[in-house]
């Protein structure tokens, strides 16, 4: 059974999805929505209202500006802002404009943005002004042309505007920016008269995004997403969640748009369903509670951090979270128990899916409306094919229940990646997309994932998998958060440790927790070493930087080992 027939199956007693590809300018999609329902709203911010004919509006007078200030179809437009209408203004804009968006972490500082614009060859950078202070020192070496900074008060109306202005200037926290033909204004560069939206090009050889990699495995690569691969994912996930026009859906967005995984799920879909999102520019849990009570969303796109610390709460049962119909979860594996949590709370359809910034960047998903396996990645999208292959030997397909990589191929698939070849030849090898993670198919062909190849440890020649320790973990009714990797050992070669957050007020032992592991795992999978720590180190979307826990587990043991040395 092909992917696409196994997506119909779950349709049964409903409408077939449509799945026919049209390859298109990503833009197209704003023009769609705007044609279709000019008058719903596209963006929601505090006292800020936007329809879809004012986004496509200032998203074309954005695109006109960007041409008058040099940039031609190709050219890379970075953009360093966190969630803002202003973010969705000029994301579109771009993508009006014929250039390639370059998303850019808000969070990076000077060796990253180094390396980042250089790779990219930025021409021009929209920017927050908080975020001043880390580009001032750069301007000389990063070759932009042209600089735009926005303020939050630019996503504000009257009085919101005023009050925020006079707040600024009371507490003296604006920065001081020197305006000038390089370094624009947000309202002087928007303040544009002409409009602009591009003549039909070729959507599977240009670039619409150039997305990097987020380097919790190593140096950043930038995936180079194609408008044709972009709307055909689209194509996908709206056959999958099976929306209808006529729902007027409202996201909350809270996943960081300059994630791909945040700007397909939280710009690009709502503008493809014709929905509402709501931009959260900040994470704090008990904020992101009162906005649900405020705007009573429908749609939550979030990766499971978000999820389990929501849950966390202690004023949780004080608000209504039953308006969420709909859950989607990416970005890292939903522990099973805590997802049966959270759909306990809200009684809404989540679905897991799986994917990465190389394929757009959903490969599977569990069915929203057919049978869902916790736990599972679900079934591959419709026009997507995965194998699992022998880690060391990816000739070799293996069958049901067997442990190996994951493979995959399809319409949303990257380009490669930008200026290396080699790189790319050897994560697209014969058009299959190697995605470096463990994986099985059980008998109904439900995918499960195992975990990252590169996470695996070896424990007395055992392979241990830490994602299934760290499932086991979680079943702790004390633990709030787990994780495990593989630590040095001397007798052993590797071993596991386990970092522990427990839940607030809990009282939890090494002892304790090594007996809830001895009764449901093999000896060798129980971790040797316990750590507890108040909390684990995160990247910006909520996965767990396993990486940083091993470096600071190496330096550790390197310490300890040189004043061994200096002692004897």
């Amino acid at each position: 059974m092909t992917s696409t027939e196994a997506w119909r199956a779950q349709f049964e007693g409903r409408p077939t999805p449509d799945l026919t590809l049209r390859p298109r300018r990503l833009s197209a999609v704003l023009d769609e929505a705007a044609d279709a329902t000019p008058d719903r709203e596209a963006v929601r911010f505090q006292n800020t209202r936007m329809t879809y004919a004012v986004l496509r509006e200032r998203a074309e007078r954005f695109a006109a500006a960007l041409r008058r200030n040099g940039v031609r179809p190709g050219d890379r437009v970075a953009l360093m802002l966190p969630n803002l209408p202003q973010t969705v203004v000029a994301f579109w804009g771009v993508m009006k404009a014929g250039a390639t968006a370059v998303m850019t972490n808000p969070l990076y500082r000077e060796t990253e943005l180094t390396r980042h614009f250089r790779d990219a060859g930025v021409r021009v950078l929209i920017t927050l002004d908080i975020l001043w202070q880390h580009i001032e020192p750069l301007r000389a070496t990063l070759g932009l042309e042209r600089i735009v900074v926005t303020s939050v008060g630019d996503a504000l109306r009257p009085p919101l505007s005023w009050l925020y202005a006079l707040k600024r200037r009371r507490d003296g926290d604006a920065p001081a920016i020197p305006w000038s033909a390089q370094v624009v204004r947000w309202r002087d560069f928007c303040a544009c008269r002409e409009r602009y939206s591009p003549p039909t090009g070729n959507p599977h050889a240009e670039i619409a995004l150039l997305q990097y990699t987020g380097g919790t495995t190593g140096e950043p690569k930038g995936a180079m997403l194609t408008h044709a691969g972009l709307t055909a994912q689209l194509t996908q996930l709206l056959a999958i969640l099976d929306v209808r026009d006529e729902d007027c859906h409202i996201f909350l967005s809270i996943m960081p748009f300059f994630h791909v995984f945040g700007l397909m799920g939280n710009i690009v879909l709502p503008a493809a369903m014709r929905a509402t999102t709501i931009p959260v520019p900040r994470y704090t849990p008990g904020d992101l509670l009162r906005t649900i009570d405020r705007f009573r969303p429908t749609f939550f796109v979030g990766a499971p951090a978000v999820y389990i610390s929501l849950m966390q709460q202690k004023t949780i049962a004080q608000h209504d979270l039953t308006c969420i119909r709909y859950c989607i979860s990416g970005s890292a594996p939903f522990p099973a128990e805590m997802l049966r949590r959270w759909q306990e709370l809200t009684h809404a359809v989540i679905t897991e899916g799986y994917g990465l910034t190389e394929a757009s960047p959903v490969l599977a998903a569990n069915p929203v409306f057919g049978r869902q396996k916790i736990g599972s990645i679900g079934i591959p999208l419709p026009l997507t094919d995965i194998k699992i292959v022998a880690a060391d030997n990816p000739e070799q397909e293996l069958g049901t229940n067997e442990w190996g990589e994951l493979i995959a191929r399809g319409p949303q698939l990257m380009a490669g990646y930008w200026n290396r070849p080699d790189e790319t030849a050897a994560t697209l090898r014969n058009g299959w997309l190697h995605t470096g993670d463990i994986a099985y198919r059980d008998e109904d062909g439900y995918y499960f994932l195992v975990d990252r190849k590169k996470d695996l440890v070896i424990v007395g020649g055992y392979n241990v998998y830490p994602r299934e320790v760290e499932e086991v973990l979680y079943e702790h009714p004390h633990v709030a958060e787990a994780v495990a990797v593989g630590v040095r050992h001397p007798t052993r070669g590797e071993a596991l440790k386990a970092f522990i957050v427990p839940k607030a007020g809990a009282i939890l032992s090494k002892s304790d927790l090594a007996a809830h592991c001895r009764a449901r795992l093999a000896n060798y999978k129980i971790p040797k070493f316990f750590e507890f720590r108040t909390d684990l180190p995160k990247t910006i979307i909520g996965k767990v930087l396993r990486r940083t826990l091993r470096e600071e587990e190496k330096t550790k043991v390197e310490t300890e080992t040189s004043s061994r040395g200096k002692d004897a």
